[in-house]
């Protein structure tokens, strides 16, 4: 028996029972629904910490101290006094070509004050390579100097938030006055806006102002809670890592045997764990789904199973006519697949579709990939396939003679 005859007799019998056929298809299109919107979100969500990440500098160095108590015990945070100016020194006296930007980050939390206003935010004390190796820009004004930094001047730079709830008249920042812990900062640059990160961070919610200041005025603390570097190329930021390692090492007058009371960590391992953490979520997610699609399957299956039951007269009267059991098997396998195929055509479009509205609604960042729809159609006809294989052995084994008395 031809194909073409074979799949006519298909959609007759489907035809025959559409509420039962559609319902039959219901657990394949959920599931295959489910697992493209599960991908969709999964794999925007991970190109989007990618992106934001690298925005905030591909090929950024970070320096923090770390405690090395024995008993392997190892603290990390601002508190902790084991990054100094002179680790600095040691850095710069390589004179590395992996090494291109260097910033010493001293911060702290406080009121800024500008008349009648005032906002609760944090000022960060740098160098000025910390703009290039954090990939920020000045939207208007000046950025301090290296005399600035010599001088402990007290001149900064105002992320968009602070300006917004300092200066809500709309006034122009540049050159005007704020206080922060009464010590008085003249504004001379206003920094691009970032926007909120994929953490919820506000990256506008900052001001920027010389290192030494903070250190000398505010904090008055001779340590640094972190030091940002600048590899050259993102290919270089494993030798400047061990270099950088290498340069504290020898400052700190560590021996061998002691460990690092520093660590040293790339924005590339940082995107490779969060990435690779997201990729983990990602196939959790799309194998919970997946559960849908098995469901489905033991649908088709037991849908299959009822179908060759009520129709054993008639495929004793095929048989008997001269219908091999062999095209009784196909006139089966191809019902249950056409079941399968169909309803994933329209999970295909139902995922597609969800997934667009859950970025518009919920703003959530989504990637469709054709790897997905490529993948649900492939296992919508092996679930076809294996789940109608049975029933329509089942029914090509049947005896012609049985089948006609069958009542």
């Amino acid at each position: 028996m031809s194909i073409i005859n074979l799949l006519k007799i298909a959609f007759r019998a489907l035809k025959r029972n559409k509420l039962r056929a559609f319902l039959t298809m219901l657990g394949i299109i959920i599931g295959v629904a489910a697992v493209i919107a599960m991908m969709a979100i999964g794999e925007g969500s991970k190109q989007s910490i990618r992106s934001s990440l690298s925005g905030m500098g591909s090929n950024m160095i970070t320096i923090m101290p770390q405690s090395n108590e024995p008993g392997g015990v190892r603290l990390q945070g601002s508190s902790i006094q084991t990054l100094k100016l002179e680790d600095i020194t040691a850095i710069k006296k390589l004179q590395s070509k992996n090494i291109n930007g260097l910033s010493p980050v001293v911060s702290t939390n406080g009121q800024a004050i500008k008349g009648g206003y005032n906002w609760p935010t944090t000022i960060t004390g740098v160098s000025p390579d910390y703009l290039n190796i954090r990939q920020l820009k000045l939207q208007d004004g000046i950025l301090f100097s290296e005399n600035d930094v010599k001088s402990f001047a007290k001149v900064c730079l105002l992320g968009k938030t602070v300006i917004d709830n300092l200066f809500p008249d709309g006034s122009n920042p540049i050159g005007q006055i704020i206080r922060f812990k009464n010590i008085p900062f003249q504004v001379i640059g206003v920094l691009v806006p970032k926007g909120q990160s994929n953490f919820g961070q506000d990256q506008d919610d900052i001001i920027l102002a010389p290192y030494t200041t903070l250190q000398k005025r505010i904090t008055a603390t001779n340590y640094l809670q972190s030091i940002y570097a600048s590899a050259t190329t993102e290919a270089s930021s494993a030798a400047a890592t061990t270099e950088i390692s290498e340069a504290i090492r020898e400052s700190h007058r560590l021996t061998a045997a002691e460990t690092d009371d520093f660590q040293v960590r790339t924005q590339a391992e940082l995107i490779s764990t969060i990435s690779s953490t997201s990729s983990m979520l990602t196939v959790l997610l799309t194998a919970i789904a997946g559960i849908s699609l098995f469901i489905g399957g033991i649908g088709i299956m037991n849908i299959m199973y009822v179908s060759v039951t009520e129709r054993t007269r008639e495929i004793g009267l095929r048989m008997s006519i001269g219908a091999r059991g062999q095209d009784v098997l196909m006139q089966f396998l191809i019902e249950a697949i056409l079941i399968s195929i169909t309803g994933g055509i329209i999970g295909v479009v139902l995922g597609v579709s969800s997934a667009y509205l859950i970025s518009y609604f919920l703003n959530w960042p989504i990637l469709i990939a054709e790897s997905s729809i490529i993948i649900s159609f492939v296992v919508c006809a092996i679930t076809g396939v294996f789940f109608g294989y049975y029933p329509a052995k089942k029914a090509s084994n049947l005896d012609p003679i049985d089948a006609l008395r069958y009542e």
